[in-house]
């Protein structure tokens, strides 16, 4: 796959789509091999594939390095937690998977309102599924889930008085991992696994239809 013509959009969007349960990394693969790209298009290559292939464990270095900067503030730490879910539900995998599970708990216990927790149908245009769907929560649309839990990350953040302290964080946490993403020297088993998703996305599209 050649990573420079893939644009900032796309690669949002396969973030977006791909699965998030996706083990990180190992650390010493992580930090094997670093080298200086040798011109523009290497490094725009090279930061789009190592955000994509080590996007676990980017994400998790964020949140630690967050969660470093809040130790001694309980409350900025439950509002990192709740940002850090707010973002995670963007991921239509994390928010399926999140769905499925909370509806499945409270099936134990009321059947009732759990089927009223079930995503409605998905709408069928001319014998086949209508391309434009709308991620579901809980039967409610994820956006509602996303803003409920951004205000209150926010409103905590704002008690807690940390919000300069996580612009501070969080700007080293980016730091580090575009540093990371432009230095580390993308291997062949980064290349296969693109290639493997890629197969699958296909796949999964196929079966679709």
């Amino acid at each position: 796959m050649d990573w420079g013509n893939v644009t900032a959009e796309d690669l949002i969007d396969a973030l977006r789509e791909v699965d998030w349960s996706s083990p990180p990394r190992p650390l010493p693969e992580f930090f094997s091999r670093f080298t200086f790209p040798r011109s523009y298009a290497k490094w725009n290559s090279r930061l789009k594939c190592n955000l994509y292939y080590y996007r676990t464990n980017y994400f998790i270095m964020i949140v630690v390095i967050l969660g470093l900067g809040f130790l001694r503030r309980p409350v900025a730490i439950l509002a990192a937690m709740l940002t850090a879910l707010s973002i995670a539900f963007l991921n239509d995998s994390f928010a399926g998977t999140f769905s499925e599970k909370v509806t499945r708990t409270v099936r134990q216990f009321s059947p009732h309102l759990a089927a009223k927790m079930r995503p409605p149908l998905t709408p069928v245009i001319r014998g086949r599924p209508s391309a434009k769907r709308t991620i579901h929560i809980c039967g409610r649309p994820r956006w509602v889930f996303v803003f409920v839990f951004s205000t209150v990350s926010f409103i905590l953040w704002y008690v807690s008085c940390g919000l300069l302290t996580v612009l501070w964080a969080l700007a080293i946490a980016l730091l580090a991992t575009i540093l990371h993403a432009s230095f580390r020297t993308p291997n062949l088993k980064a290349r296969l696994n693109t290639f493997r998703e890629e197969f699958r996305a296909v796949w999964r599209n196929y079966s679709e239809l």
